[in-house]
């Protein structure tokens, strides 16, 4: 099993932030969190994902879709995990309580606690030449450490060495914690950089014979680095990878520069030499030593991917992915694929019926094959699911074009795709074009039309020349934020190309026709506003008599009777009746000062009117909905009756 260590680093990039464990692109999936993670695994005989929760002192265990499947707590902190070769022992660096533990990766039940003699750590962990080896120690006393599985606590014989790391030809050794590394292919093999101080110091050693031997040596002159915070032996060379970035080569036991991948800030490498490395909040693929990345992942924007690591197998990569409180392990599938950049470039604009080309070009960074083809399909009004147009076959210089003539009008889509091969993913791209459509015409009646209170009203709308569709609906809006539009019908018009609808006409109403067009006619609305007045009626009280002067019938009160005048009006919030007075002397009425007054919930107003205390006087009034001035604006102007006072002895 391959194991790579967590950089320091990782505590300032994670700090207290939460880490999400949850199914890739699955967001109901179960998941669980951690603070401050405290490494991450790879088990590929059981196709488990392991990962430490340093804070909260829990190990988590996810299948390869990245859901959790189990748990263990109650271990104080984690700081760094690691694999048996044979991938059935999880082993745990735990520093509070300064142990390495042995846990079974199939249940994640602890087998063996190993004490370790250390006020600092254990705290990163690897596993190599059939041992345990753990850094521990502090800045200026680190050192290495090892645990030998096959020795029984109980035998009375410690299973754990310290002070392992080589004195000879290393100088002062290692000043810090150091990070580990191995690699399957080398199962003798460690990789031990210092971390935490821009000296930092790295080793090659060989622990095939249990006891570490250097191979090669750095005693960070600042000539390769300024720091170390990730290291990775690269399988099928002699060489290391610092950073995610440098690779340096080893031979007679020092090292040296021998090239360097973009810019990234950690990796991780696969049995088979590939390359997960992050920058940022991308993940590139590189295969061995290349200039250019195999595929990039673009998981983030705004924050960078915490730690990669690959599957044995180099199936998938697994990555935590900034996003909302923390960070989230999700699967990155397909790694050996190299992903094509596919264009499609139609006109803007086009004419219906007649013909258009469509232009576009595929690359990628891998070679594609020669001849490759590829599939379009063409949606528009006619063919919402798409139709299958006839393939087209890419040039030599990845450039295609191909001719089309659109039956439909409205937003046409082409899109093209490339079905992938044993080297490249599937790609798809579109491009959109405004087609042309015919106008129609659409027409509404009654507009500017007032009505009475209650009126049943036909509104009928006449559709114009159209190809299918001969379906329009009728809309109608009250004037009032507390009634919505609504849909008063909705059909085929007759052979006339009429269609009506009745609105019961209680508030001034926008009515709005609907043709929503098809594929050769363009949408077309008609809109018209009707008016309607409020209903209006006014009781006369406290009279004694009703008698005529002249032709007109009057109410008649003592000079001394305060009349009660109470009127009805169609309710509305806050709407107020204008109440007119107006007295007649001379030959002719003459007006008062008009005053409002509240209609009641039960859209009643009574007014009293005082008594003249003198006969002979002749008064009328009415009452008056104004639109605006009485409170709202939902109805049309409106003037009650006139009623006729006389006051006698």
């Amino acid at each position: 099993m391959r194991s790579t260590s967590a950089a320091t680093a990782l505590a300032v990039l994670f700090g207290s932030a939460v880490l999400s464990i949850a199914a890739a692109g699955t967001a109901s999936a179960e998941a669980a969190t951690v603070s401050n993670a405290g490494g991450l695994v790879v088990d590929g005989a059981l196709q488990r994902v392991f990962v430490g929760d340093a804070a909260n002192g829990r190990i988590l265990a996810t299948n390869y879709n990245g859901t959790l499947v189990d748990l263990n707590v109650g271990f104080g902190s984690v700081s760094d995990l690691a694999v048996s070769d044979d991938g059935a022992i999880l082993y745990a660096a735990l520093p509070s309580s300064h142990e390495i533990v042995a846990l079974d990766a199939a249940t994640l039940e602890v087998k063996t606690r190993y004490s370790v003699p250390t006020d600092t750590g254990p705290r990163y962990v690897a596993f190599a030449g059939g041992k345990v080896w753990f850094s521990y120690g502090d800045q200026w006393d680190g050192d290495l450490g090892s645990v030998d599985p096959a020795v029984d606590p109980a035998s009375g014989t410690d299973p754990v060495a310290m002070a392992q790391f080589p004195t000879e030809g290393t100088s002062v050794g290692l000043w810090g914690q150091a990070l580990l590394d191995t690699d399957p292919n080398r199962p003798g093999t460690l990789a031990v950089a210092q971390t935490g101080i821009s000296t930092d110091s790295m080793a090659v050693l060989d622990v095939s014979g249990g006891t570490a031997k250097v191979t090669a040596w750095y005693d960070g002159d600042y000539t390769l680095n300024s720091g170390i915070g990730d290291i990775d032996l690269v399988p099928g060379a002699d060489q290391v990878l610092v950073n995610g970035r440098d690779r340096d080569a080893y031979a007679d036991g020092k090292f040296s520069k021998a090239g360097s991948y973009p810019s990234g800030q950690r990796a991780d490498i696969a049995a088979d030499g590939l390359v997960a490395q992050v920058n940022g909040g991308k993940v590139a693929v590189y295969r061995a030593n290349a200039a250019q990345p195999l595929r990039t992942y673009t998981l983030s924007t705004s924050s960078s991917v915490g730690l990669v690591r690959w599957a044995p197998d180099s199936s998938r990569i697994f990555a935590l992915v900034p996003g909302g409180s923390g960070y989230t392990l999700k699967p990155l599938t397909q790694p050996t694929l190299n992903v094509p950049t596919l264009t499609v470039n139609a006109p803007a604009s086009a004419t219906r019926a007649k013909q258009l080309t469509v232009t576009g070009k595929i690359s990628a960074t891998v070679p594609l094959p020669a001849g490759v083809k590829l599939a379009v399909t063409r949606t528009d009004l006619d063919s919402p699911s798409g139709k299958a147009l006839p393939a087209v076959t890419v040039k030599a210089d990845g450039t295609y074009s191909f001719t089309d003539v659109p039956p439909a009008g409205g937003t046409v889509t082409y899109k093209v795709t490339y079905a992938g091969d044993a080297q490249h993913t599937a790609v798809s791209a579109s491009d959109k074009v405004a087609v042309s459509r015919a106008s129609t015409s659409l027409t509404l009646n009654n507009n500017g039309k007032l009505y009475n209170y209650g009126t049943d009203v036909k509104f009928t709308a006449h559709l114009g020349t159209t190809y299918k569709n001969r379906t329009v609906e009728i809309w109608a809006d009250p004037f009032g934020g507390d009634k919505p539009k609504k849909l008063i019908t909705k059909g085929a018009v007759n052979s006339s190309g009429n269609i009506s609808a009745t609105v019961h006409m209680t508030r001034d109403t926008t009515v709005t026709a609907v043709f929503s067009g098809d594929s050769r006619y363009k949408p077309k609305t008609a809109k018209v506003t009707a008016y309607a007045r409020v209903k209006i009626s006014t009781a006369v009280s406290r009279h004694y008599k009703t008698a005529k002067i002249g032709s007109t019938t009057y109410y008649w009160f003592h000079k001394s009777t305060d009349p009660l005048l109470t009127t009805t009006m169609s309710y509305y919030p806050g709407r107020n009746q204008r109440f007119d007075l107006q007295v007649y002397y001379q030959g002719a009425w003459h007006p008062g000062d008009s005053q409002y007054f509240p209609l009641g919930t039960n859209g009643k107003s009574a007014v009293q009117l005082g008594a003249p205390g003198q006969s002979g006087i002749r008064a009328r009034m009415r009452s008056v909905y104004v639109n605006g001035s009485s409170g709202d604006s939902v109805n049309s102007t409106t003037y009650g009756s006139w009623k006729y006072l006389y006051f006698s002895n």
